[in-house]
């Protein structure tokens, strides 16, 4: 019989210049002696920051490691033969206290050559926002890299690009290639491919603690830029109670979300993959083999393809971020 259970990791934070305190106020993460909080990294196959498991028999076990061990017992055999021993997601909390860099990031073709990397197609889900908090997704306008060098040579790369009121519950997907931040004021839950990979465009001309800005990637931007303007770049859909509610479909993820104020059960029998839960509302229990393993706000669990069904439980209720690899 396997050893693997529903997994929980020990979070990575990382200090950032525009980061703040919401990641300890709002969502209960003591950072420690760190100034500020940027994000966390909740799930993560990323080389440099590898997850380690939090808790039960596997407890310190790398996410690295558990691939080698149970391969397609862990993610399924479709997304083991594609991926490989390196996890193919990367699941964050982005709490911006101030304006992030307007940024792009390449796909997996450009990834590949020039980093040997994936490429970064990503998700937001808005846990809060403060009043009048905005972020930015694609051009607001038809848009060619030579207008857009213009722009961003005379100093008006703001005005050429679609800015977004934003209120707690929004969602946008953005595909590799779409040039986008995260406005002040601001925390989100990120889903996104393994990579830490990132184009910064603008910013803003801010400079760190000892008087040094920010290395810009401006050329190599120009080739990873998606310069068509879309009609509509904030993800609709219709929040319904105590319903599995589809979000976001990519080749890269399959997002849902689960505002549930009663508990449930899911059958993951026919998914041959992972299933990841980011917990951005409440607390659950998942019950599953006789053990109980609890969730609460601000916290992410993994569960492995070889786990078909679990219970829900909740004694209040709790929204969930539910996400796998179709």
């Amino acid at each position: 019989m396997s050893a693997l259970y529903p997994l929980k990791f020990k979070t990575i934070f990382k200090d950032k210049i525009w980061g703040g305190q919401k990641i300890n106020t709002y969502l209960h993460k003591d950072f420690g002696t760190l100034p500020n909080c940027g994000e966390t990294w909740e799930l993560s196959g990323v080389k440099s920051d590898v997850s380690v498991v939090n808790g039960g028999a596997l407890d310190g076990e790398s996410l690295a490691d558990l691939l080698e061990q149970y391969k397609d017992e862990l993610v399924g055999k479709k997304v083991y033969d594609h991926f490989g021993n390196i996890f193919p997601l990367l699941i964050k909390f982005i709490d911006a206290n101030d304006d992030l860099s307007v940024q792009v990031h390449p796909n997996d073709e450009l990834a590949k050559k020039r980093h040997n990397s994936f490429g970064k197609t990503e998700m937001w889900y808005v846990i809060e926002a403060d009043p009048g908090s905005t972020l930015i997704a694609g051009f607001k306008q038809e848009m060619t890299e030579e207008k857009y060098v213009n722009a961003l040579n005379s100093g008006h790369i703001m005005d050429i690009l679609n800015k977004e009121n934003v209120t707690a519950g929004d969602v946008f997907f953005l595909p590799a290639g779409r040039v986008h931040t995260i406005g002040k004021g601001l925390l989100i839950a990120e889903i996104q491919q393994t990579s830490d990979i990132t184009y910064r465009i603008y910013d803003f001309d801010r400079v760190d603690d000892k008087g040094n800005k920010r290395e810009l990637h401006t050329q190599e931007a120009l080739a990873a830029i998606d310069y068509k303007h879309y009609p509509e770049y904030k993800t609709l859909y219709q929040p319904e109670k105590d319903e599995t509610v589809h979000l976001v479909s990519c080749p890269y993820f399959t997002t849902n979300i689960l505002d549930f104020d009663k508990s449930t059960s899911k059958d993951y029998s026919a998914l041959d993959s992972f299933v990841v839960h980011v917990c951005v509302d409440g607390a659950y229990n998942v019950t599953y083999n006789g053990e109980t393993y609890p969730v609460k706000m601000g916290e992410c669990i993994l569960l492995p393809k070889n786990i078909d069904k679990i219970e829900l439980e909740t004694t209040t209720s709790f929204k969930i971020l539910e996400s796998y690899i179709e």
